[in-house]
């Protein structure tokens, strides 16, 4: 059995990343890595479902034992990425989704160079604009922000394997797939297979 892959997944809010994500999980040989954080658990959120909800103290323990593959402090509380269901989960054979900031995203880069490293672009700024408006729950000003974040994201999209449009739902998903199977095939994630011909040769 070969090891998993580890998919590394970003864009800019309203890319629709959760979108294309939900319709790749549905195929169970992928997991989806659940971030970690201190912050409180709002209204309807549930442990272990949106985040590990860790005290401070558990996550500096973590921290200083090398069991997060990146974490950042941000508005006083830790956000992260635990590293045992990660490496768990790889090796078990599963391909493991890591939706995440463009900054997290290049920390990963640094310890797991063989990651595969997706940005998801909306067709065009405007196209988001528009997706953001219909979503109807921010104001204008939290849009532009928004947008000026968006176009800084954007421009790390070269340092991603794979930059993937946006533009019809099921296009996007079957590019990523595309990517994956890919992937799959590459002889660095073939050895196991390579071997398996050579010894009933």
């Amino acid at each position: 059995m070969n090891k998993g892959m580890l998919i590394v997944v970003s864009g800019p809010s309203g890319c629709g990343k959760g979108t294309i994500l939900a319709e790749i999980l549905k195929n169970d040989k992928f997991f989806y890595s659940i971030s970690a954080t201190t912050r409180n658990p709002r209204p309807g959120e549930v442990d272990g479902v949106n985040y590990h909800f860790l005290t401070k103290q558990k996550f500096e323990e973590l921290i200083a034992g090398d069991g997060m593959l990146e974490y950042a402090a941000y508005c006083d509380n830790y956000y992260g990425t635990p590293k045992k269901p990660v490496e768990d989960m790889l090796n078990a054979g599963k391909h493991v989704i890591l939706e995440i900031e463009v900054q997290g995203a290049m920390k990963i880069k640094e310890k797991c160079p063989d990651a595969v490293f997706v940005f998801i672009l909306p067709p065009s700024l405007k196209e988001l604009r528009r997706r953001l408006n219909k979503r109807g729950t921010e104001s204008e000003e939290v849009i532009e922000k928004r947008l000026g974040e968006a176009a800084g994201e954007i421009k790390y999209a070269y340092k991603y394997d794979y930059a993937l449009i946006n533009g019809e739902l099921s296009e996007a998903v079957d590019d990523l797939l595309s990517i994956i199977r890919a992937e799959e095939l590459n002889t660095k994630n073939s050895e196991n297979n390579i071997n398996e011909v050579l010894e009933n040769a």
